[in-house]
């Protein structure tokens, strides 16, 4: 397989080592599962249970709390490299650490971290649970509710579309205290699986990325003690728009895998396909357009590294992360599309991966804020810097 460096954004040799170590793990011991796992729906617990072992579900976590110390941008690299070869285990991976343990790095006192991260690195998964039927991309018309209760809150509500929250053990989710304020009374609690009145719904039979969860979850009357408040009452759309903007760059990394891992199937079947005496990628036809998809897989993949070495030197990278999301998933759906076509017939066919790359795409352009709202967001601040 070809090398794939940025021209400008360098790896740090520590970064180049890690990258490596990640991509051996997703060919050896992802890519024997992947099919099966698309066809069962549901993540090989030996990958989860890998995960852990290999300090993937605490990238940025602190040493002292049992995760690796590392930086945003290696959690990033870690999600482009498994996308290459299952975007399901890399969304996986990015929502434990881009959403989950970013949120509680923000937000957690000492004694939420100290009790949580542990868990989060070695055994618990993480879910982040903010949407519900009513609200999508309109965030804050959340109808979950939480009432005051003197030593602890009792949640009432359904949330909707959850990533990992199948397998989670610990949920990051937003419920409003006071219905009367808007979005101020917006909150953000920690929430266990084993709360009273939890429970995990419906599970959601999807077009791509089959093997990641996505569920429903239903709070009955459910017990949140009043420690694990996360920040202050009332401050939860400052987490969910602080975390969002730092997982819109996590969603970036994954469409630009997905985009690579698709890119670089085609080519090895293009090189390996013969038609009228010669490989079909030394066609002229074919190469002007996987010259144009490599052009745009490494343009999309500047923009994510870009928004991420900021957000880690503690810049402003709301704009950049916007355009980072926006760009690659438009460019993943591209390219996958491409490649489909690349291969022929047998990319309509589940024997190759073109298909369930072309399949996993299209989330790119709709969760962690859809096309529209990164449209929207940009435009503001553009106006914003000329106003």
């Amino acid at each position: 397989m070809a090398e794939h460096r940025p021209a400008l954004t360098e790896l740090t040799e520590d970064e180049q080592i890690f990258q490596e170590a990640i991509a051996s793990f997703a060919q050896k011991a992802v890519a024997p599962k992947v099919e099966e796992m698309d066809h069962e729906q549901q993540l090989d617990q030996s990958i989860i249970d890998q995960c852990f072992q290999l300090g993937l579900s605490g990238i940025e976590v602190p040493e002292q709390y049992g995760g690796s110390g590392s930086s945003f941008f290696s959690a990033i690299l870690a999600v482009e490299e498994l996308a290459k070869v299952d975007p399901s285990v890399s969304v996986f991976v990015d929502v434990q650490n881009t959403l989950v343990n970013n949120a509680i790095l923000r937000w957690a006192n000492d004694e939420q971290k100290e009790k949580y991260f542990p868990k989060l690195c070695s055994e618990w998964v993480g879910a982040y649970a903010l949407s519900e039927p009513a609200s999508g991309s309109d965030a804050f018309a959340l109808q979950t509710r939480a009432e005051d209760c003197g030593d602890h809150y009792k949640l009432n509500g359904n949330k909707l579309w959850i990533t990992n929250g199948k397998e989670a053990n610990l949920y990051v989710l937003f419920a409003n205290v006071d219905p009367e304020a808007g979005y101020r009374g917006i909150t953000a609690f920690l929430v266990e699986r084993d709360f009273e009145g939890f429970s995990v719904g419906k599970k959601e039979d999807k077009l791509g990325i089959r093997a990641s969860s996505t569920v429903e979850l239903i709070l009955e009357d459910c017990i949140v003690p009043k420690e694990n408040v996360l920040g202050e009452v009332g401050k939860g759309y400052k987490v969910a728009i602080e975390t969002l903007n730092e997982g819109r760059i996590g969603i970036g990394a994954q469409m630009i895998g997905l985009a690579q891992g698709a890119f670089d199937a085609a080519m090895a079947h293009m090189l390996e396909r013969e038609q009228f005496g010669k490989p079909i990628a030394h066609f002229q036809g074919l190469q002007f357009q996987y010259a144009q998809l490599a052009t745009e897989i490494e343009a999309a993949r500047l923009m994510v590294y870009n928004a991420a070495r900021l957000k880690d030197a503690g810049k402003d990278f709301v704009k950049e992360a916007a355009m980072a999301k926006l760009y690659s998933s438009q460019v993943a759906e591209r390219v996958a599309s491409k490649c489909v076509e690349f291969h022929g017939g047998v990319g309509f066919t589940r024997e190759y991966p073109a298909e369930k790359f072309y399949r996993d795409a299209k989330i790119g352009s709709i969760y962690e804020g859809t096309t529209n709202m990164q449209l929207q967001t940009i435009a503001k601040l553009i106006l914003n810097e000329y106003a």
